[in-house]
This record gives structure tokens, sequence and C-alpha cells, in this order.
């Protein structure tokens, strides 16, 4: 089939097949525009407003030290290496602070999989935080985070999540999904969870009460068809239970790591954020992805199938490990929304709209971005 009338298939909501998706994907890069004008065009149909909302949000990482060793990471550091911490609870309380002093509402808690730390640590942490802020929205804790909770405390899964729910938990991010297909994770991580296991935490988490979001990571020399894949199974997903709010892509970024991988272009990444949106037709947000590739880039996607800045992150020491340091505080992220063309609107994690700004309103207390 050709590229126009997969595009027009899609904007007419007929499902695409992982055959459609192979062939967006090896398209030249002439049909660029075109696929992101059938994305943003979808995306209308779910966002009729031209509205791009975000989240002012903190990324807490609490531990660096871990032992599944993604080749991948320069973050973790392993256990009983030097450079490994565990932050105390006083200066994760402080930071949290911080968060809430700007309006923040979100805080996305992850560390690496540290074998030294009990499963009562996370547990009684959240209970700490929601005794000073019963407010904020934790935001955190990926499955192999969860899976490393599981082998620790000798409990189900089930049993882990219902503890973390009642302790404070409130949603799960999607990290560690990288590419769903269990050849690329032995690639690039083989001690992670399997695609199973991270597909089958976040149906659990469902099945408990709580939201998750879907992620992909492109540049790891997966194929076409792996990435036609990872979308079937995301979509599969949430055709049975619906656990994901949202979903992000982002790009790998190799400096600093053990592994090379593919330096994906902007236009790279744009095309999947346009794919992955016409694709994906059951999942109503899609966040862009300015933290790994840059502002300008990040304004682009909001015409390619996102309607949402993600957060504007006061804190972010994963990405920036690999020799990325974008940086974005709240007034910015207004700038780059209306610079879009949008109206800047300010969300909670469960992507309902608190504030929507007028014209040439500004965030009266801002941030200095930190790491």
């Amino acid at each position: 089939m050709s590229v126009d009338a997969i595009l027009e298939k899609a904007i007419a909501g007929e499902r695409l097949t992982m055959d459609d998706a192979v062939e967006l994907y090896e398209s030249d890069e002439s049909e660029l525009e075109k696929i992101g004008a059938a994305a943003n065009e979808v995306m209308k149909k779910w966002h009729p407003d031209p509205i791009t909302t975000f989240v002012i949000g903190r990324n807490v990482n609490h531990t660096n030290l871990c032992d599944t060793y993604c080749r991948f990471c320069a973050f973790y550091r392993p256990p009983g290496h030097e450079e490994g911490y565990v932050l105390s609870d006083e200066e994760i309380l402080d930071k949290i602070q911080d968060t809430v002093d700007v309006g923040g509402t979100e805080i996305l808690m992850q560390g690496g999989t540290n074998p030294d730390l009990p499963f009562s640590y996370y547990t009684n942490l959240l209970r700490k935080i929601k005794q000073h802020f019963p407010n904020i929205t934790m935001h955190s804790f990926s499955p192999t985070e969860i899976y490393k909770m599981v082998e620790v405390s000798g409990l189900s899964l089930e049993e882990v999540l219902q503890e973390l729910k009642d302790a404070g938990l409130d949603s799960i991010p999607g990290g560690g999904a990288e590419i769903l297909t269990e050849s690329n994770r032995k690639k690039v991580s083989r001690l992670k969870d399997s695609w199973t296991e991270w597909m089958d935490c976040m149906k659990a988490a469902k099945r408990l009460g709580m939201h998750s979001t879907a992620t992909m990571v492109i540049g790891f020399g997966e194929s076409s068809h792996e990435r036609a894949l990872h979308l079937q199974r995301v979509r599969d997903a949430q055709d049975e239970l619906s656990p994901f709010l949202a979903f992000i892509s982002w790009t790998f970024q190799p400096d600093n790591t053990r592994m090379k991988g593919e330096r994906i272009t902007p236009n790279g990444y744009l095309k999947n954020v346009a794919i992955s949106r016409l694709f994906l037709d059951n999942i109503p947000n899609f966040q862009s992805s300015w933290v790994t590739m840059g502002p300008e880039t990040g304004k682009r996607s909001l015409h390619f199938g996102c309607n949402d800045f993600g957060s504007t992150m006061i804190e972010e020491n994963v990405v920036s490990s690999a020799g990325t340091t974008y940086k974005v505080n709240n007034n910015r992220a207004l700038d780059l929304i209306r610079e879009a063309g949008k109206t800047p609107a300010v969300r909670d994690t469960k992507y309902n709209t608190l504030h929507v700004f007028s014209e040439d309103e500004r965030v009266k207390k801002d941030f200095v971005m930190q790491n």
C-alpha cells in the first residue's frame, strides 16, 4: 500500500497494520511532512482545541546504585561503587518542597535497582512523603524497579503493587520499555525484565486502580519490524485494559555509555512520533521529548501528533548523564508552546487541565534548573 493510501486510512479512522507501520518507517524522508500532517489531523480528533498541556514536576533519582547494568545507561553505578549514593529522606523531602513552592504537582521518583534497599524502604518513604505533602502525585518506580522489590521482598507482583499503592504510590511511569521485543532487550539489557513482565506490571497496576504511561526508545539498532511490533503490543494492551494515559517516545543517547547504537536525527524522531500517533489509535495523549531532542524539535513535535509538552522537570539526572542537557523552566515552556502557535495549559498527572494561560500570562514564581 502506498504512503498516501496508509495516511488516508488512518485519517478515516481505520486501524493501521504492522505492515502499514513498516511501510511508513521505511518511506523516504520526503514523505515526512505528509506523515506529520496526518498525525496532526488524528491528534485533533482527540484534542480539537489548540491547547498544549504540560505538568510542573521534578525527577527525583533516589539512588544510582543498580545491578541491572544496562549497556545504554550512563547514570548507574554498580553496588559498592565509590560514586554510588542513596539520598536521605530529608534530601528527598527538601526536593519535593522546592517543587511544591513553584507550583509543582508531580514527583517522578526513579533510581537504580539497588539490591541493598529493602522493600520497607520504599513503603516507609512513600508514607513519609504523603504525610508531608498529601497533595503531591507520586508518579514513580518503573516496572524494573518494582520487580526488584518483588525479588527483595519475596512478595508477588500484585502484593508489592498493592502495598506501594497503600503507602502512597499514585501511578507508574513507563520507563524501561525500550523496545518491547525480547531480542532487542537481550542485546541492550540482558538482566532487565522481559517485555511480557514489563507489560504484566502495567496491567496489574491498572487492575489495582493505577494508571501508567507507555514509552519507546529508538536508536538501539532495532528494525522497522521491531518498532512496529512494539507499537502493536502497546495497542493490544490498551485494547485489553487501557492502562496507558499517554505515550512518550525518545531517542537513545549514546554518550558516556557502553553502547554505540544510533544517533537518531530530529527528523527520525519526528517520524517515530507521527507513526506512533497514527498507529496507537487508543491512547489519547502524546508527550513531546524535548529533553532528548531539544526545545526546537519539541516545538515541531506539537505539529507531528503531540498534544503535551511533558514535564518541565526541575531536576533531571539520567538523560543528562549521557551528555544531553536541554533545560526548560516553566516560563520557557510557555514561550515554546506559544511559538508553536498553541495555547499553554498546566495539567496534572491524569491529564486534567488545571489552568489555561492567557495570551501574555507568565508564571509568577519560576525555578532554576538543577542536576
